[in-house]
């Protein structure tokens, strides 16, 4: 008996394959298979009864009793037996199902079915003599028939646009998708573990919010009917979690989505996942140091063996010394746009320039000249105050805050303060993020009264951090392109409708 996914079935169109699909499922109906059930108890994954069998010997058998469910995913045989390979999100097994143990009528039904239909098996575990770790079928049940054909078993999906926009697609035929998205899991994992462990409280804060702020960033706006009033969806988490600093939630973290409406890159997608965390009496040393602990903690979580190296201490650099190396612009001479721009342009720099204020001009420099240098961690230290607006004054440097952003596999993956407290200063810093506003910066931060008020009431020294998930996991899993790590990324319209 032929797998009904090779040559023969391929020169049939979608259409027939679909119809010649729903024929067998009202035949397996007619003829008293269950094709929807609504549970299946005692199932194992696959990985736990590979793991428990391993030490069978060739040609051994067990009377064992296992339940195991999953898809299949080929079938090979005929005549009196049939092997057929069963795939779950732990991994593959193969099947032995015999015509002297089913019956014929089940062993029939069994051959019948196709790759992609849903099944659960009741075996027993056995080592083929060909030394395969092998479930004998003594019963089965059909738990999904499935009526479109799944992605070719051999070469799965290639076009990265059905990929991405079809991600259950790219997960049923592509291993290696599946075991990414689980290393994404046990690595957000190993972020909560860590923050829990010292002592940090989790916490949930709006994502519509009257008024975006904590990133220099532009907003998405919605409409709320009920309240009448103009939403955004949140840019980060900063305000409302230093809210929590001043009402005695001494350390805080959220981890969740912002939303912030920019353009699409290999390391932009506008929703995106965050940790950020907030702690009472540390500065930005101390969150430099945590966050060099944190990550190599959820390297090592998330099974990671590239050629980074996340141990403790990160190599440390200064923003203006940084740029200055990268581009020979050394930012203390050019305090003003025209003059930077100027500079800019005599050194032949690749990047744009008309219109753009001098904290945007100077940030440009760090990310075009100076981040992708940075593959092994990083910290730059120390921005100028123009580029941080909830950045505490440096203690050491005027017109410098205390900053730094971190970096590896040549771009950002966090970003901390020690944080501005005094509400005076930040009052005079949202003046000033409203000058450039004004200017024509469509990336500043809008006055919060609420948010000053509550500094009013007094804040302690706080160190905060924002870890960027996604990034992060890029980097633990060696992709390129952030749409490989998030499930449904963003994609452009594909016009009229058509069916994959």
């Amino acid at each position: 008996m032929t797998d009904p996914t090779d040559s023969s079935t391929q020169k049939h169109g979608l259409a027939e394959l679909i119809a010649e699909r729903r024929a067998k499922a009202a035949r397996l109906s007619e003829e008293g298979e269950e094709l929807a059930p609504y549970s299946y108890p005692g199932v194992e994954s696959l990985a736990e009864v590979r793991a428990a069998y391993e030490h069978l010997q060739t040609g051994e058998e067990t009377e064992e009793h296992r339940r195991v469910a999953g898809r299949l995913l080929a079938r090979r045989g005929g005549g009196k037996a049939a092997f057929i390979d069963l795939v779950d999100r732990s991994g593959q097994i193969q099947l032995h199902a015999r015509l002297d143990v089913l019956g014929t009528e089940r062993f029939k039904r069994l051959c019948s079915l196709d790759s992609g239909d849903l099944l659960g098996i009741d075996g027993a575990p056995l080592r083929s003599r060909h030394g395969e770790l092998t479930l004998r079928v003594d019963d089965y049940q059909v738990l999904s028939k499935a009526l479109r054909p799944p992605p070719d078993k051999h070469s799965g999906l290639t076009d990265l646009e059905t990929r991405h926009r079809r991600r259950e697609l790219d997960l049923l035929s592509n291993e290696n998708a599946r075991k990414l998205f689980a290393t994404r899991a046990k690595a957000i994992a190993a972020v909560r573990a860590y923050l829990d462990a010292n002592n940090f409280l989790e916490v949930e804060t709006p994502v519509l919010q009257p008024l975006y702020g904590g990133a220099l960033a532009r907003p998405f706006m919605t409409h709320h009917n009920a309240l009448d009033r103009k939403l955004y969806l949140r840019i980060a988490t900063e305000l409302y979690l230093k809210r929590l600093i001043v009402g005695g939630l001494e350390r805080v973290y959220e981890l969740g989505k912002d939303f912030r409406n920019e353009g699409l890159s290999t390391k932009h997608n506008p929703e995106f996942t965050m940790v950020e965390w907030y702690e009472a009496y540390a500065d930005y040393q101390d969150e430099a140091r945590r966050l060099e602990e944190m990550v190599a903690r959820v390297a090592q979580a998330a099974g990671y063996e590239g050629e980074i190296d996340f141990k403790a201490p990160w190599r440390r650099l200064v923003f203006m010394d940084a740029i200055r190396e990268a581009t020979g612009i050394d930012l203390r001479a050019y305090r003003d746009a025209d003059s930077l721009r100027s500079a800019i342009r005599e050194r032949g720099l690749s990047m744009p320039t008309d219109g753009l204020s001098w904290p945007a001009l100077a940030d440009d420099l760090l990310s075009k000249h100076v981040e992708p240098t940075l593959i092994q961690p990083t910290f730059i230290f120390d921005y100028p105050i123009e580029l941080s607006p909830f950045a505490r004054s440096h203690r050491a440097g005027a017109g410098l805050a205390e900053r730094w952003e971190a970096f590896a596999g040549g771009m950002e993956i966090a970003n901390a303060f020690s944080e501005l407290t005094d509400p005076d200063e930040q009052r005079a810093r949202f003046e000033a993020q409203r000058r450039l506003a004004l200017a024509g910066d469509e990336e500043t931060q809008p006055h919060d009264e609420l948010f000053l008020e509550a500094l009013e009431h007094g804040m302690p020294p706080t160190g905060g951090v924002g870890l960027g998930i996604d990034r992060l996991v890029m980097i633990l899993t060696g992709q390129t392109s952030i749409r490989e790590v998030v499930l449904f990324p963003a994609m452009r319209d594909q016009g009229p409708s058509t069916k994959v």
